[in-house]
Parts: C-alpha cells; structure tokens; sequence
C-alpha cells in the first residue's frame, strides 16, 4: 500500500457486533467500504453497502484491499482461505481466532507463505483507558508495578436467556469465560505489564442454561515479580449505567502509588499515603461500544496499510494469546501453575 492511497474495505459478517465495524468503516475518509458478506442476504442489505451472501462472489465484484471478518470462529479459516485464493493481502479477523491454536496455526502458515498480513481484532488494548493507563505507568507515575487487578462484572450471564438477544452462541461454546471474553484481559495485561511468565486457573461454571464456565480466578506472573490477576463474573455486575463499556473495574498498584479505572471509563490516580486523586482521564462519553475501541483499532490498521506506520495484534503474534488461554484451562483442569515459555 502507498500513502494517500485509499483503502477498499469489504466484510463479512452482519451480526449483532458488526454494527461498530460497519460505524467505524464508514467515518474514516481514507477508507471505502465495497461490500458487506453475510448468509443471511437481509443482515447483508441492512448494512447499505452492495450485499452478498457469498464471499467468492463479493471479492470478484468488488476487488477490495481488506477484508475484514466478523464471524464466529468456526468460520474463520474458511473465510480467510477463500480470500487468499481470491488474492486478498490484507486481511481483519475478529477474536477468539479460528476454533484452536492448531487450526489458526494452519491457516496463518497459508496466509505467510504468499505474503498475506492478518491481524486480529482484538480491540480492548486500544480502549482509551488502556491506552491512558500504559502512558501512565511509561511515565512512572506508580513508581515500581507490584500488582495489577481486574474485576470482570458485566452483569449479562444471568437466567435462562442469558445472551439469546445479542450473541446467542455465547451459551453454547464449551469453553466460554476465557476462551471468549477473558482472552480480551490476556492481551491486554501484555499490552501493560509484558508477557506473563505463568498463569494459575481456577474456573467455574454458575448458571446452569452456559456450556462453558462463567466465572473464575486467574493469576498471571509477569516480569518482575508483577501479577496480574482477572477477577471475573459474568453473572455479577460493577456501578456503571453500561456495564458493557469497561466491563468492569481495575487498579493497578506500585511503590509510588494507584490507578483506578472505574465503570465510567474514568481512570484516576492516587499517590501513595495520600486521599485525593488527579484525574488522568475523564469519563467517558461515547455511546458506542467500549470507549470506540473498534473505531481506534481499525484506524491503526489503516495507518499502517497506507502509511508503514507499525502494526499492533499481528496473527503471528496473537498467537502468544492462544497459548496463554490453552495454558489457562490446562491450569484449571490441573489444578497446577502453568509455566509459559
């Protein structure tokens, strides 16, 4: 890609989250979005752009540069290869990545092997708060990391209908807390803290209509002597009037003092001994999904199609994640701390 180029996009996928992929494609100017993809033509229509319920036939009419995927992961690795064959270089891919670490393994060998980049959609790492809390901790503001926590409270697993509305296939996947939300916590603590050095896992499962568990207690040994731990409950909730914006509380704690981020998307620090806090980020405001987290992700793709700019959440790389979620249930199933090479 060349700068001041602009970017043809296509997707497929119309479900419930592809709303914020369509939102974010259409607001950015040096993107064109060519077409929409999805089995059911009505959802593709529904998205304004020319609709198709076959991929093949979408990049044939519409020879876009990206293709972005917002499937369920059993889709994945046959949407990508379709678009490999179809001579696609660029590709998004919505997380968790393919059904397993072997399949995703696969299937990015392919990709590589004719020089195809992909990268996951993993978008809590580009959140605001995130990005805010990583500057802070750059600066020192905390002095020496001791301890990061993150309570997962979104308050949606409970009763027998339990994600029917949204994201259905939520009740079915077998394995559930981590291997869909959770994972989002995996990346994002080595976003802040480096790549953990090992988990210890214990998991359950509450409400009786989940295949999966929805809720339990991860600790993760990062560089430095630093945890991490998620603190997660699908079926509890935190003081937010969207519980689904940050999902939840976290402080990160060090020598020099703490970090708050709350429900509101607010992240605050208090210097060690002391009462009162500075505002390092006010709450906040967008209406959309998780700070426009999909909106910031998506833009750091295009600057770095069009512009060299570094790519984060490279496949390769995202596959660090993988391991650490399978070493997370082999924790859980064990009862034993895992190491991580």
């Amino acid at each position: 890609m060349t700068q001041g180029k602009t970017l043809r996009v296509a997707c497929i996928g119309a479900g419930y989250f592809s709303q914020f992929h369509y939102d974010s494609w259409a607001r950015m100017d040096r993107v064109e979005p060519v077409g929409a993809c999805d089995s059911d033509l009505a959802r593709a229509q529904a998205t304004g752009l020319a609709a198709f319920d076959d991929l093949s036939a979408m990049l044939k009419a519409t020879a876009p540069d990206l293709l972005d995927i917002i499937l369920p992961p059993a889709a994945h690795a046959q949407a990508i290869r379709t678009a490999l064959a179809a001579g696609i270089r660029a590709i998004i891919c919505q997380k968790p990545f393919c059904t397993d670490l072997a399949q995703a393994e696969a299937v990015l060998a392919e990709a590589e092997r004719v020089g195809a980049t992909i990268v996951i959609h993993e978008n809590f790492r580009f959140q605001p708060w995130y990005r805010c809390i990583r500057a802070a901790l750059d600066r020192g503001d905390i002095g020496q990391v001791l301890q990061l926590t993150f309570r997962l409270r979104p308050g949606d697993g409970q009763g027998p209908r339990a994600y029917l509305d949204r994201q259905p296939y939520f009740q079915q996947m077998p394995r559930f807390l981590i291997r869909e939300t959770g994972v989002h916590w995996i990346d994002t603590f080595r976003f802040l803290l480096g790549p953990p050095l090992s988990v210890y896992a214990d998991l359950r499962r509450i409400n009786p209509v989940i295949a999966g568990e929805d809720a339990g207690h991860v600790i993760f040994e990062h560089p430095d002597g630093v945890r991490a731990l998620l603190d997660g409950n699908r079926c509890l909730d935190h003081a937010a009037d969207n519980h689904r914006r940050t999902m939840g509380e976290a402080l990160v704690e060090g020598t020099a003092g703490t970090i708050t981020l709350t429900g509101d998307g607010a992240v605050a620090l208090r210097r060690f001994g002391e009462r009162a806090t500075t505002a390092l980020l006010p709450p906040d405001t967008h209406q959309g999904f998780g700070g426009d987290c999909v909106h910031h992700l998506q833009s750091h793709v295009v600057a770095g199609l069009l512009d060299g700019a570094p790519l984060e959440n490279l496949a390769r790389d995202y596959l660090q994640v993988m391991r650490i979620e399978a070493a997370t249930y082999r924790s859980a199933e064990t009862g034993s701390r895992q190491a991580l090479g």
